[in-house]
């Protein structure tokens, strides 16, 4: 049996409640011009999209207790780390200012930094994209997440996206499929193959498995995707996300994706029915492949009931600290330990 090397992690982690980092942020919103503040998507500069609710905390933990074997873990941070983060071997921090061209920074957009993470010095061929709010839910078992030469994807729960132009109240990802599709079929057209019809239906809020060498030839194939989505500073209805669609979809088509049933759950914090959906997964917990708790209470404050029950269904399912934390002082208060510790350097 052919032993592939170790499959790499990497992370996106902000602390919204930073004050330093909140001052960049009020910055970067005053310096917009009119026509970015007129493209800026739904959502983008609510308080739930950068709230830090200790999910990355128990993220790693489910990580470390279902898929022990993982290779090196990367997070990737804007000038932060949490003080409970403990240096690791295992694990590295990396500033976006060592990812992206400082003429391209700030930026409060996911979709434009996660196009850069293929570009992390020493990641593996394999690895794995998470969003903090990702956790495993059961053992991980490569073979559904890789296979020879390719990846597996799976689609969202969520209705069809309408087969129209992009929109300005439509999701990142409604948006994405869109643009994907479109871009696909011109690519069709130009290349005389048969029309690309397309499945308008979104990708699921999974783990991202990936593939390093297809995003890096991707570069080469469609730099005016790349372009688009790296000229954002907050995220855009215009330039939609493109690692979590547009290479999904192209490498179903060119056989390096295929897609696989998950079993997996979603869950909105600001729904009526995010209790239920929570106690759901702490049911399931042990036999779901994975779920997302996505923060959408926007502008609660943050000691809002909704975002303390996430915590405690959280907690309740993962109780043992990862290698990853540093031990808890005696006395030392949960707010304490969760907070941030900002990085600034000269540049």
């Amino acid at each position: 049996m052919h032993s592939f090397p170790p499959v790499d992690i990497v992370y996106l982690w902000v602390d919204g409640n930073d004050t330093h980092w909140r001052a960049r942020r009020r910055l970067a919103l005053q310096r917009l011009k009119f026509t970015d503040h007129v493209d800026m998507a739904a959502y983008s500069n609510v308080e739930g999209r950068f709230r830090d609710n200790d999910e990355l905390r128990y993220s790693l933990r489910s990580l470390e207790q279902f898929f022990p074997g993982h290779g090196h873990v990367y997070l990737v941070t804007d000038r932060q780390t949490p003080t409970w983060l403990r240096r690791h071997p295992g694990l590295t921090v990396i500033d976006h200012r060592e990812l992206i061209p400082d003429c391209a920074l700030p930026t409060f957009d996911s979709g434009n930094i996660e196009s850069y993470i293929h570009l992390i010095p020493g990641l593996s061929e394999r690895y794995i994209y998470f969003n903090d709010d990702v956790f495993l839910g059961a053992p991980l078992d490569l073979k559904k997440w890789f296979f020879e030469g390719g990846v597996f994807v799976g689609w969202s729960h969520d209705a069809p996206v309408s087969d129209v132009a992009l929109q300005p109240g439509s999701t990142a990802l409604e948006n994405a499929c869109r643009r994907s599709i479109a871009w696909l079929r011109h690519d069709a057209a130009i290349s005389e193959q048969p029309t690309y019809v397309g499945d308008f239906r979104t990708f699921a809020h999974s783990p991202r498995p990936m593939l390093k060498s297809v995003v890096l030839a991707l570069e080469d194939i469609a730099p005016e995707l790349f372009s688009s989505v790296r000229s954002t500073v907050f995220r855009s209805w215009e330039h939609p996300t493109l690692v979590s669609d547009f290479v999904l979809r192209w490498s179903l088509v060119h056989g390096f994706a295929k897609v696989k049933d998950y079993r997996f759950s979603h869950v909105s914090t600001g729904a009526p029915d995010a209790d239920a959906a929570l106690q759901d997964i702490a049911q399931c917990f042990g036999s779901i492949d994975f779920f997302c708790v996505n923060d959408t209470t926007d502008d609660a404050h943050a000691d809002d009931p909704r975002l303390s029950s996430a915590r405690r269904v959280l907690a309740a399912m993962f109780q043992t600290p990862s290698s990853f934390e540093k031990p808890e002082r005696a006395g030392t208060s949960a707010a304490q330990n969760a907070s941030t510790r900002h990085l600034e350097t000269a540049g």
